[in-house]
């Protein structure tokens, strides 16, 4: 069975060009800072999989050019980086999907389950990926849902990336708080029926903090 490829879709944690809705309270150098704290967490958990042979591990990078993307990965421990390219999120997204399967499972006429995630997850662990790895055995379609109308986690079987299917990734309001709710409708149009995960809170705003702040290794 072809190993599952996890893509971490990741934005180069430089001042001024990274969490602006954060930048606008807290300044750009310490948004800047919340995004690398954010980011080296998130490759940490998803290089734990990588090690133990449960994944293939890509990592999606934008803001910065592809050469100095590649080494930015590397300096996190990633072999695989991609540049996301142009376009909407989902276009990136899709993107990274095709790049999985034509990088690591070229001859695999089903293709292979793949994850997609950000870097905006102070809660992520393992679990929560294995979880969404054990979901797609069963379903074709997996989503972790966010607290603010998105998803944190998207899940697709083979079948649905072999060849990659166009619903999860066009015609969606990204950015927007109607994110999941229409692509979950674009999955029941589609005849797929999803496996939801928990809810988890995306790290986007000022307000997001609040339930870090109080810890010992607090975000700001």
């Amino acid at each position: 069975m072809a190993k599952p490829a996890l893509v971490v879709m990741a934005r180069w944690p430089a001042a001024g060009r990274c969490k602006r809705r954060l930048a606008t309270n807290l300044g750009i150098v310490r948004a800047a800072s919340i995004q690398a704290r954010l980011s080296k967490h998130t490759l940490r958990v998803a290089n734990n999989l990588a090690n133990r042979g449960l994944v293939e591990l890509q990592l999606a990078i934008t803001g910065l050019a592809p050469k100095a993307s590649k080494r930015w990965g590397l300096d996190q421990g990633v072999s695989t980086v991609e540049h996301q390219g142009k376009g909407s999120l989902g276009e990136r997204m899709r993107r990274q999907v095709l790049r999985a399967q034509q990088r690591h499972h070229p001859q695999t006429i089903k293709g292979c389950n793949t994850l997609l995630i950000g870097t905006d997850l102070p809660n992520l662990c393992e679990r929560d990926l294995l979880q969404a790895l054990e979901a797609l055995q069963e379903h074709e379609f997996v989503l972790g849902p966010a607290t603010d109308g998105g998803y944190w986690l998207l899940g697709l079987s083979g079948r649905l990336v072999q060849p990659v299917t166009r619903w999860p990734f066009c015609g969606i309001p990204w950015g927007t708080n109607q994110v999941k709710q229409v692509t979950l409708q674009k999955a029941a149009d589609a005849g797929v029926m999803p496996c939801l995960l928990h809810e988890q809170n995306d790290l986007d705003s000022l307000e997001d903090l609040s339930p870090w702040q109080a810890c010992d290794e607090g975000l700001i």
